[in-house]
């Protein structure tokens, strides 16, 4: 055989190199895609069962007068079905989410490519090419992380749902089950929340505002930017129109009606308030999975106060003074949450400062020192020297470094001198201050260290507020408390607050000292800002080291307030001052706010005048030594033990005791 007829021959009855690597490549490509297919299966979470919607019952919190606050989870009975969507929110979220819904097997590879070529040419990530059976897939059963392997799981999930359900049963399984902002989870919460009716009887333009909230939905919720979220709204009926969803003139109208939100949740900022009840509700309902009915303490009005009167405060560069963040609490006389604000904005950051920022309160705990000091025998008119001092190596400074030399204890307190607290405080015992504050409320820990009088130990805005209250409601104690009832949705009472009469922490004789000095400070101090026209306001500022807190507490009739600014990161501000933001915060707060009225504990305790003949009998007399000299003085009588009742002692005395 010659060397030619071998060569055909190999050529002919073999295959050349390149193809046999392309078929070897083949081969090994995809018995590793088929490997990867399978072992990508094998970490897929059960599929075995899908629920319409996770039911863990929804939890209606509504405020003292029954004004709906809140939504927290789903209803049992509010789910959408394949069989009724609502037609207007089906149509609009298609067009803004996934116009080729219904066309496609779960992967769009039209809009994927589209979104790639955009992406490459922007250079990052612009758009995103993710079918509504895609985000389904990964709101039921994988987390948000952006990884590779998230991706092709999220793929597989979405061509096995397609194949599972049709798809109608898919999209109502997503409105079911996305965010719409505001605490409402499903197009029927979202639905009920901002337009107070089912999402079967939504307007175009309703549907279009609800589908442009998917984008972002806190940056787009109508309670917290209305008119963002109608550009929004705007835009999801372009594409409503551009995809043959709704004609022109449909498109008109929707555009130029105008679209009211409900109010029935009070402002976005409820919503710290609505995540601390949520933690305190299942814990009074045990076991208990169907839905809901939580009456609160809250007041609405009060609290589109409170948030209207922060934001202000962070949002006025000479109240703010480079602080960035605040809260404000305000509690009636037996500890109810009128008002909670956490921050400038739940939306950017749901972190609640009022309940868990520990600061420390700086010139605000000085009334626990004056009170414990009165308890002791010293009086606001006794003098004590306003000048530099020391405890061996520790040398407190009074703020700016400024000293007036002789002054009253009232006059000490309303110009906050630090150094006269802390001489306060070494005379009286600082364990005794410890103790006074605790048995008034504040719970975080102290030391018993010199820098206790200033306020050096961290507590939280909620907890300043608590331990104030026995100085407005008559010397009684009462803890902060928000849940007045919870109900089923059938009508049974699964938990009910049953008011208590707190302990009596303070003797009226200290009320009525502590309120002179409380006037003091608002009067010609550094409170002045707190100032209510032609009201009477009490109350206290607080500044810590180089301004990083700044705080004001104090209360108006029978609500309480206490509000702090500053920074999260503990960075100090430009000078600011409870006296200045804080202040005028309260002051802003206690003009527009529903103020309830005193308690009668609180009145009893006042000071009666010698032209009221009622008011003196109310007030028993009292005999002892006067604090400050000795001896009492004659406008002024001496100091006895407090009757455990008054009522029953003005009875008694009426029936004939003297």
């Amino acid at each position: 055989m010659t060397r030619a007829s071998r060569t055909s021959r190999r050529k002919s009855g073999s295959m050349p190199v390149w193809l046999r690597a392309l078929v070897v490549t083949i081969i090994l490509g995809g018995l590793l895609g088929v490997g990867g297919v399978v072992y990508l299966a094998r970490t897929l979470p059960d599929l075995s069962t899908i629920e319409p919607a996770p039911h863990t019952g929804e939890v209606v919190l509504l405020d003292r007068e029954g004004r709906t606050i809140a939504r927290r989870g789903q209803s049992t009975s509010a789910v959408i079905t394949a069989d009724a969507l609502p037609q207007n929110l089906a149509d609009a979220v298609i067009a803004v989410e996934d116009r080729r819904f219904y066309s496609h097997f779960g992967i769009d590879l039209i809009g994927t490519a589209r979104a790639m070529v955009s992406n490459i040419r922007a250079g990052h990530v612009v758009q995103g090419g993710s079918t509504i059976t895609q985000q389904l897939a990964k709101n039921l059963f994988l987390s948000p992380e952006r990884t590779y392997k998230r991706k092709a799981q999220e793929v597989l999930l979405a061509l096995w749902l397609e194949n599972r359900f049709t798809k109608d049963e898919i999209l109502a399984l997503y409105l079911n089950r996305v965010y719409f902002g505001a605490g409402a989870w499903g197009a029927e919460a979202a639905s009920r929340r901002y337009f107070s009716r089912p999402a079967d009887e939504l307007s175009i333009g309703e549907a279009a505002l609800l589908a442009g909230l998917l984008k972002a939905p806190s940056r787009y919720a109508p309670t917290n930017d209305a008119r963002r979220a109608s550009v929004r709204a705007t835009v999801v009926l372009d594409l409503m129109y551009a995809t043959g969803r709704i004609s022109q003139d449909e498109r008109i109208e929707a555009a130029s009606t105008p679209i009211r939100v409900s109010r029935g949740s009070s402002s976005p900022g409820a919503g710290w308030f609505a995540d601390w009840v949520m933690t305190q509700v299942r814990e009074m309902a045990p076991g208990h999975q169907g839905d809901l009915i939580v009456r609160t303490t809250l007041d609405v009005d009060a609290q589109r106060a409170a948030e209207s009167a922060l934001n202000l405060g962070l949002e006025t560069p000479d109240w703010a003074r480079g602080a960035t963040e605040g809260a404000l609490i305000a509690l009636d006389s037996q500890g109810g949450v009128r008002a909670m604000v956490g921050g400038h904005d739940y939306a950017q950051a749901p972190f609640n400062r009022a309940v868990n920022a520990r600061r420390q309160p700086g010139s605000a705990f000085k009334p626990f020192v004056y009170a414990a000091a009165f308890e002791g025998g010293l009086g606001p008119q006794d003098v004590f020297m306003d000048a530099p001092i020391s405890y061996g190596d520790w040398a407190p400074q009074n703020y700016g470094d400024r000293y007036e030399g002789e002054m009253t204890l009232e006059r000490a307190f309303a110009r906050s001198s630090n150094v006269i607290a802390v001489q306060v405080a070494e005379a009286t015992g600082r364990g005794w201050v410890m103790r006074t504050a605790q048995r008034m409320g504040v719970n975080s820990p102290l030391q018993n260290t010199h820098a206790l009088s200033l306020g050096a130990y961290e507590v939280t805005p909620l907890e300043l507020g608590q331990a104030y209250l026995p100085f407005m409601n008559g010397g009684r104690r009462a803890d902060a408390y928000a849940i007045l009832s919870v109900r089923t949705a059938g009508g049974e009472m699964l938990y009910e607050h049953e008011p208590m009469l707190g302990e009596r922490v303070l003797a009226d004789r200290i009320l009525r000292q502590m309120d002179q000095l409380f006037d003091a400070a608002v009067s010609y101090g550094t409170a002045r800002g707190a100032q209510v026209d032609g009201r009477l306001v009490r109350g206290k500022t607080g500044t810590t080291n180089d301004n990083r807190d700044a705080w004001f507490a104090g209360w108006m009739d029978g609500l309480a307030a206490v509000v702090w600014m500053g920074n999260d990161d503990y960075t100090s501000t430009d000078s600011a001052v409870g006296g200045a933001g804080p202040a005028r915060v309260f002051s802003t707060f206690m003009s527009t706010a529903p103020v309830p009225p005193r308690g009668l504990d609180a009145l009893l305790a006042d000071s009666p005048r010698e032209d009221d003949p009622i008011a003196n009998l109310l007030s028993p007399p009292v005999a002892g030594a006067d604090a400050q000299a000795g001896v009492p003085e004659p406008d002024e009588p001496a100091p006895a033990e407090e009757p455990a009742d008054p009522i029953a002692d003005l009875l008694g005395r009426i029936g004939g005791a003297q």
